[in-house]
């Protein structure tokens, strides 16, 4: 069976939960670092899906691993290989998919909530509003063809849907372990740009257990309809063809 590429760009911004899912629905990932000048994949095809992570950098940073990434996300969306998004990932997704991505109205960092439409509930249990991690600059504007999923007071657009194909503004994969660690590194950058959207350091842990295992709740059901839109290959038994 394909595995799924998983694209990353910074040590703290890994798969984390979202491995854990996938491992969970039997799905094998295999991780490259673009920005350390490992080669990205030619063909979307020879993977399951494609997964794109968060980074430090613009997607309008003139890097050639950023052109190249970007190539490898049209090729999946002119093959229907399906493409989960985060954060910078979603704003390469719109790009690629003929959005654009300009700076947001402010820094936004830190938990808040976003609602979501109506024909997006589904995908997390039913729910009408999230409590989501942000840790973003930048923000796109939809990609022709896609629909919203979220949105919130700050950035209007958290997340959309285009076939098969999912972005998220935001870090659905973040882990308890994870968030605390992105705070300690990250003291600096909350005190250079302080703004409506942009919380403290001891905002940003309080009830830091409880909101993951709340995220993650919901994390876990969107991952979980996202993998089913994978291809598996069919299984032979005695007397026919069985698929996953």
């Amino acid at each position: 069976m394909r595995s799924i590429a998983v694209l990353q760009h910074e040590a703290l911004q890994g798969p984390d939960f979202l491995a854990h899912c996938l491992q969970q629905q039997g799905w094998s990932t295999r991780i490259f670092r673009p920005d350390k000048g490992e080669p990205v994949p030619r063909q979307a095809r020879d993977f399951a899906g494609l997964v794109v992570l968060g980074s430090d950098h613009s997607v309008h940073d003139h890097l050639d691993w950023i052109a190249t990434e970007r190539a490898l996300l049209a090729d999946a969306l002119a093959h229907d290989v399906p493409v989960l998004g985060h954060c910078f990932g979603a704003q390469q997704l719109a790009v690629a998919a003929g959005g654009s991505v300009c700076r947001n109205a402010w820094p936004n960092i830190g938990w808040s909530r976003v609602w979501l439409t109506p024909d997006a509930r589904e995908m997390f249990l039913g729910a009408a509003e999230l409590q989501v991690f942000n840790w973003h600059y930048d923000t796109f504007a939809l990609p022709p063809g896609a629909r919203r999923t979220m949105y919130g007071a700050h950035c209007l657009n958290k997340g959309y849907r285009l076939g098969p194909h999912l972005g998220f503004q935001c870090h659905l994969e973040v882990t308890e372990d994870g968030v605390r660690r992105w705070c300690e590194s990250g003291r600096a950058e909350i005190a250079a740009h302080p703004g409506p959207a942009v919380q403290t350091r001891s905002e940003l842990l309080r009830d830091l257990p409880l909101r993951a295992r709340q995220l993650q709740r919901f994390a876990r059901e969107a991952y979980r309809r996202w993998a089913e839109s994978l291809p598996r290959p069919p299984v032979s038994f005695a007397g026919g063809v069985a698929r996953f």
